[in-house]
C-alpha cells in the first residue's frame, strides 16, 4: 500500500490584519492567544503562526516582551511548532518587525517577499457596528494611502539579523514577482532549501484567490524552486477553505486562522481558531490524504527543534 503523503496545516491565530471590533472571537490577550493556539494544535494544527497584541485595545504589538507570556506557556503545553512574525503589522518598521524572532529564537518566523499596497480599508463599510477602540478605524483607512514596505534590503536585513539562530522560514509571496525576488535571495545563498512557500491569495494589492491565480503560484514555483521547496497555501476571507482544498488536492500544505479569516461560512464569524482547523482537516482526511503531527513538520522542513530556541 502507498504511503500516505503528510499535510501540514498551519494555524495563524490572530495577525494584525482583523481589528476587535470586527470579531469577540479574535484573541487579543496573552492568555487567549495562548488558549487559540493550543485549541488549534490540539485540533490537529501541526504549525501556529503568531502574532502579539497589547492586551488593554488589541493594536498589534511587536515588542518580544510582548510575545514571551504566550510563547512559553504555549511551548510548556504543547509540543506544536512556533512560528512568530517578521511582518507584524504594515505601519513598523523592519527594525521593529524583526525583533521578537532575533530575540526569541524561533523554529520559523514568516518573511515577506516584497513591498506591496495592502488594502484592508474595504473592510470598513462592511463593518456594520461602532469600532470599540479609537485606532481601529484610522488604522484600516490608512491602507488607502500607505504600504507594507518589504524592500531588498528589508529582506536581507531580516535574513542575516536572524542567520545564526537556525531559523527557518515561512516564505510569504503575494505575487508571481515575490517568488522570483526568493529566487534570487536563493541564488545569493541568504536562504536554503527545503524553502516553505506560502502563497497568498485574496488580500486586495497582491495576486487574486482564482483558480487559474493558484496553479500560476504552483507552476511558477515549481519551475524556479523544483524539488528545493514545500507549497502551502492560505486564502484570504471568503477564499479560505476554497483555496485550502484546490491546494491539498494539488499537493500543498495549508494555513487557516483568524489572521486570514475571521469566518467558518456565508455571514458566520467563526467561535475559534480551532474551528477552522478542524474543518481543514475534514478537508484533507475527506480526499484520503493525513495531517502532519508537529514532528513530521519538523522532518519535512528541516526545522532545528522546540529544544532551541530562547523562550
Amino acid at each position: 500500500m502507498a504511503k500516505s503523503r503528510k499535510v501540514i496545516i498551519t494555524c495563524a491565530v490572530t495577525g494584525a490584519i482583523h481589528t476587535p471590533s470586527m470579531s469577540p472571537h479574535l484573541p487579543i490577550t496573552p492568555q487567549q492567544i495562548a488558549d487559540a493556539a493550543l485549541g488549534a494544535a490540539e485540533a490537529g494544527a501541526a504549525v501556529v503562526h503568531l502574532h502579539a497584541r497589547n492586551p488593554k485595545d488589541g493594536r498589534p504589538d511587536q515588542t518580544p516582551e510582548a510575545f514571551l507570556p504566550f510563547v512559553k506557556v504555549i511551548k510548556q503545553a504543547s509540543n506544536v511548532v512556533i512560528n512568530l512574525t517578521t511582518g507584524g503589522a504594515p505601519t513598523m518598521l523592519v527594525e521593529e518587525r524583526v525583533r521578537p524572532a532575533a530575540t526569541l529564537k524561533p523554529e520559523v518566523a514568516s518573511l515577506n517577499m516584497g513591498t506591496m499596497n495592502f488594502g484592508l480599508y474595504p473592510m470598513i463599510p462592511r463593518y456594520k457596528g461602532k469600532f470599540k477602540y479609537d485606532w481601529e478605524e484610522p488604522y484600516l483607512e490608512g491602507s488607502k494611502k500607505g504600504m507594507f514596505k518589504n524592500t531588498f534590503a528589508d529582506i536581507e536585513y531580516i535574513l542575516t539579523t536572524c542567520a545564526k539562530n537556525n531559523t527557518r522560514f515561512e516564505i510569504e509571496c503575494y505575487d508571481i514577482g515575490h517568488l522570483y525576488t526568493l529566487r534570487h535571495f536563493l541564488d545569493r545563498g541568504l536562504v536554503k532549501p527545503p524553502l516553505f512557500i506560502q502563497s497568498v491569495f485574496g488580500i486586495l494589492g497582491g495576486i487574486g484567490a482564482h483558480a487559474e491565480d493558484v496553479m500560476q503560484m504552483r507552476r511558477t514555483a515549481d519551475r524556479l524552486f523544483g524539488d528545493q521547496y514545500h507549497w502551502s497555501v492560505l486564502g484570504a476571507g471568503a477564499n479560505q477553505m476554497r483555496v485550502a482544498a484546490m491546494a491539498a488536492s494539488m499537493g500543498g500544505n495549508v494555513r487557516v486562522g483568524l489572521e486570514d479569516s475571521l469566518w467558518i461560512g456565508p455571514g458566520k464569524l467563526a467561535e475559534s481558531n480551532a474551528q477552522q482547523v478542524t474543518t481543514v482537516r475534514k478537508i484533507i482526511e475527506g480526499i484520503g490524504l493525513e495531517i502532519a503531527s508537529p514532528d513530521e513538520a519538523r522532518e519535512i522542513l528541516s526545522l532545528k527543534g522546540g529544544d532551541k530556541v530562547a523562550f
